[in-house]
């Protein structure tokens, strides 16, 4: 074969068909699919053991709730021995409101503030 200085030396390589951008995106798409595989497992992981703390938590609390249960029934029977009466606990719970003040409050609502001792 003739080779002139103006002429290209043909490459027994075939070039590919596909463009280098839909190349270029291929290869992000694989690296995405592989990360987001990845940050999947991650998050499955993480939730099962999420669940897994959250479950001995509630045993946690509930060996508690029937610790309490059964010491209201010892205290009842221990009270019923003696000749005596048990009373309950209440619930231990508080209501808190901020009042900003009492200046520009309705007359209606400034008494009652100062009957229940708010002012």
């Amino acid at each position: 074969e003739f080779l002139s200085p103006f002429s290209f030396p043909s490459s027994k390589k075939k070039m590919s068909t596909v463009p280098e951008s839909i190349l270029k995106k291929r290869q992000r798409n694989e690296k995405l699919a592989a990360a987001r595989a990845k940050a999947a497992s991650s998050a499955l992981k993480a939730s099962r053991q999420n669940r897994a703390k959250a479950f001995k938590s509630a045993e946690k609390y509930v060996k508690e709730y029937r610790q309490i249960e059964n010491d209201e029934i010892r205290f009842r029977r221990e009270a019923k021995a003696h000749g005596n009466y048990y009373r309950a606990p209440e619930a231990k719970v508080v209501f808190v409101i901020r009042i900003r003040g009492i200046l520009g409050l309705s007359p209606k609502v400034r008494k009652i503030l100062q009957l229940l001792r708010l002012r």
